[in-house]
């Protein structure tokens, strides 16, 4: 049993990926080398300066062993924050096994800690997946601009941010082989060891790579895809509107592969300890 105001490692994995997880915060020091999924890098120096840009969310702080992490998290909740202190901090989430975001590829921050992304205009699936999945498991403030094909790289270089999903012998983030996007990033930060994130890659590729035989649902997705393109001319729009498609598809992928469709009322089920 956690202690008071604390979060087992096993229930904040089960968290992580989903619309409404609390926002991971990691207070150790230094540059490591892995990250639990979808933490934002804050230094408990400077709590009053960053505190309140949480207020009214919830949030989980974590430290090397999880003694010191009490403090900040008692600190988050006078400024209206509902924080809790990973028990056993980073060490407990590695010794359980749980899944690590490798750091070695993540473009560099700016001054509030987000990480900035570019990619084509008019995305269809890959630049939406990829988004998705960044927000959902690697950094939840990361920030997308979508530019002209011939005006990626450039805006790359301009503005420090991470290309991704463009046929160029300097871009790192893009198809490789049979592979597309959605599947390099999966591989590179570690992320295949959510089971749900291998099998909705699958969905992306078939979806992505005009091979809908892969699995059945990449037919779907195609659709889906191809048609939010058409709703929305704002490309922001469509990755607002593109992410609880992905949403959708990870939690079936997560929890209801096995399930058929029925007469009966579905509830959502509660998170699992």
């Amino acid at each position: 049993m956690p202690a008071l105001n604390a979060i087992a490692a096993e229930k904040l994995a089960r968290l992580i990926g989903v619309p409404d997880s609390p926002f991971v915060i990691d207070l150790r020091t230094g540059e490591p080398t892995k990250l639990i999924p979808a933490s934002l890098r804050l230094s408990a120096d400077t709590v009053e300066e960053w505190a309140t840009r949480f207020a009214g969310r919830t949030a989980v702080i974590v430290d090397e062993d999880g003694t010191s992490a009490h403090g900040i998290a008692a600190w988050l909740r006078t400024e209206g924050v509902e924080a809790e202190a990973l028990e056993g901090g980073f060490a407990a989430w590695r010794a359980a096994g749980l899944p690590l975001l490798a750091t070695a590829r993540l473009p560099r921050r700016d001054a509030r800690g987000r990480t900035l992304w570019v990619t084509r205009a008019r995305p269809k699936v890959d630049r939406i997946a990829c988004p998705w999945l960044i927000r959902r498991f690697v950094d939840p403030q990361a920030r997308f601009l979508f530019v002209p094909a011939g005006e990626v790289l450039a805006v790359a270089r301009e503005r420090g941010a991470a290309p991704f999903d463009v046929a160029h012998e300097d871009v790192f983030w893009s198809h490789r082989g049979d592979r597309c996007t959605f599947d390099v990033m999966v591989d590179e930060f570690g992320l295949s060891a959510f089971p749900a994130l291998d099998h909705l890659a699958t969905i992306v590729r078939g979806a992505d790579t005009a091979r809908p035989d892969l699995v059945p649902e990449a037919a779907g997705l195609l659709a889906i895809s191809l048609g939010l393109s058409r709703l929305h001319a704002d490309d922001l729009a469509q990755l607002d509107a593109g992410m609880l498609v992905y949403d959708a598809l990870y939690r079936w992928c997560r929890d209801a592969r096995g399930e058929t469709h029925d007469w009966s009322a579905h509830q959502p089920r509660a998170p699992r300890a």
